[in-house]
């Protein structure tokens, strides 16, 4: 009789711990919302993504991804904090604690998933490496073999550098690489002349496009060397954030596909008999609890910064890229949303 008293004793234990650790916020969550602040990690400056505008305030699709989060967790899209950040700063940062999550074009690999005490929620924005030239100066260059025994300007602490010299030895071809650390020093490099071409996404080959005037001068080539699915990251072993963090992806992605918007989320939520819909909005369902949130967790972040298609059309679409990759599954695109239940 005692054994089976203290079993059941154990038992009863054992169900407290998980459900009391259930109900509690993890480390970042509960950091979040005692500073009343979200701090996010982006980039020191690159177009579409995240850049100071004239006013000095970030703007960009992976902004708009912490002024999302920053509506969920804590009621306003304006409680971010922003700490830009080079590619060689970035991963130091996170790891380190200054910043919550990074939020910077950064590639989703199996090395910084598994070995850098980080993780990432999901894809964000799919993209490939890409080449640009001067035509003026290289006229004859047209495809990557033209720019063989060429000079290559890339950043350093990148996967475009490793890239480079892994398509190179795969190709049989030489380049000469010339690193800089920044991608804006990168840029003005090539920009002086200081390589034949210039090699990073393709999203930022358009990023520094748009910005120049003789725009016309320069040739993108057709290659795309390589796979880069960009997204945000937070440190390992923090699941409840994970989560908020995946699911604020899918919640945007899914209200592109449900045909909520900034506009219409409220009358949405108020009159939609869609059980997606009702349950997205919070009408419904409890998706927010699951997540440590409110009801109107999605609604807040919709009201902030639209849905994904929104973000894209207002932040990417005038880099001149097309939606490709990044429109949703329904439309030709990788974009699929877990179902909301």
């Amino acid at each position: 009789m005692p054994i089976t008293k203290n079993i059941a004793r154990s038992l009863a234990a054992l169900t407290l711990g998980v459900t009391a650790g259930t109900a509690l916020a993890g480390p970042t969550l509960d950091a979040i919302n005692k500073r009343g602040t979200l701090v996010c990690g982006v980039h020191t400056g690159l177009t579409g993504f995240s850049a100071p505008d004239r006013n000095g305030k970030y703007a960009g699709i992976d902004v708009d991804y912490c002024k999302a989060l920053a509506a969920a967790i804590l009621g306003s899209p304006d409680k971010v904090k922003y700490v830009p950040l080079t590619a060689q700063q970035r991963f130091t940062a996170l790891q380190s604690g200054e910043i919550d999550l990074l939020s910077r074009n950064t590639t989703w690999n199996s090395k910084r998933d598994t070995t850098m005490g980080s993780v990432f929620p999901g894809v964000w924005f799919f993209d490939g490496q890409a080449f640009v030239v001067n035509s003026k100066k290289n006229p004859k260059v047209r495809k990557l073999a033209d720019l063989n025994k060429a000079s290559v300007c890339v950043e350093t602490g990148t996967t475009t550098e490793r890239n480079l010299a892994d398509y190179a030895r795969a190709n049989k071809l030489t380049f000469k690489p010339v690193v800089f650390e920044g991608q804006e020093a990168t840029e003005k490099a090539f920009q002086s002349g200081r390589c034949d071409a210039y090699t990073t996404d393709s999203s930022g080959i358009a990023a520094m496009l748009v910005n120049l005037p003789s725009r016309a001068d320069y040739t993108v080539l057709p290659e795309i060397i390589s796979k880069e699915p960009l997204g945000p990251m937070l440190r390992r072993n923090d699941q409840e954030f994970f989560a908020i963090m995946r699911w604020m992806i899918f919640a945007l992605q899914q209200a592109e596909e449900s045909g909520v918007t900034q506009a219409n989320v409220l009358q949405m939520k108020a009159e939609s008999k869609d059980p997606t819909i009702q349950r997205l909005t919070g009408a419904s369902g409890e998706v927010g609890k699951g997540l440590g949130l409110d009801a109107d967790w999605a609604v807040r972040a919709i009201q902030a910064v639209g849905n994904y298609g929104e973000s894209y059309d207002r932040n990417i679409k005038p880099l001149g890229l097309t939606r490709g990759m990044n429109a949703l599954w329904n439309k030709g695109g990788l974009m699929y949303p877990m179902p909301l239940d």
